[in-house]
């Protein structure tokens, strides 16, 4: 009899991880590492220096949080930047600044962008987002989820930068788990550059083949004329 493989609550927080460090290491242009041990906690919170959060719902309901120190913060914004080829004289100095928490922003939706994509393609169920949301702290804020969640459980994750500063994620979402009942094939990610750049190819292509025929025409026309 065949064993069906089972998806718990725990390999949608591995997926989240892996969503986490993949996106903020590949903007980043550094490694960004989780630990492998993962701590059980009651209550999801905005903690000092920086909180990031975003809801998602659809297959299942959940909340994400991330909450950074002032020096995690400002590492991820800094290299961020630096990889997309900001001038070092304009870069933000204050985790407090809008810059930083719209670069955050950005980057939370890119990870959950992501991670809502693992979800699709290898649970088979859709779930949306919405806006992530940035606040600069100076206290610890308790946040719940604004959904019906009847069995809720709560997990925060250590991440760690390149110069050893610490950031954490939460996930709070209800206890679920999925029963895979028949085999299926998961879909290969496509590369943004792979896309871009056959597109280019193809463009040219057709832009050659159209500039050929005038280009015959015209140098028929000139011998026509004897020039």
């Amino acid at each position: 009899m065949k064993k069906n493989k089972i998806v718990t609550t725990e390999d949608i927080l591995l997926k989240l991880c892996q969503s986490v460090s993949g996106v903020l290491t590949s903007a980043t242009d550094t490694k960004i590492s989780y630990s492998a041990m993962v701590q059980k906690i009651n209550k999801t919170s905005l903690k000092p220096d920086f909180g990031c959060f975003v809801l998602f719902d659809g297959g299942f309901s959940g909340l994400v949080v991330i909450n950074f120190t002032a020096k995690a913060a400002l590492e991820v914004y800094t290299n961020y930047m630096r990889n997309m080829g900001m001038p070092e004289d304009e870069l933000a100095v204050l985790h407090t600044s809008d810059e930083v928490g719209d670069v955050l922003g950005e980057l939370m939706n890119q990870l959950v962008g992501d991670f809502t994509n693992k979800i699709r393609k290898e649970l088979q169920t859709n779930i949306t987002q919405n806006q992530p949301k940035m606040l600069a702290l100076n206290k610890q804020v308790i946040l719940s989820v604004d959904t019906n969640l009847d069995r809720p459980q709560a997990r925060r994750v250590t991440f760690s930068t390149a110069e050893n500063n610490i950031f954490y994620l939460e996930l709070a979402m209800d206890k679920t788990e999925f029963i895979q009942l028949e085999e299926f094939e998961v879909a290969e990610d496509e590369c943004p550059d792979s896309i871009l750049e056959a597109t280019q190819n193809n463009m040219g292509n057709k832009k050659e083949k159209n500039e050929a025929p005038s280009n015959d025409i015209a140098n028929d026309l000139l011998d026509e004329l004897g020039i």
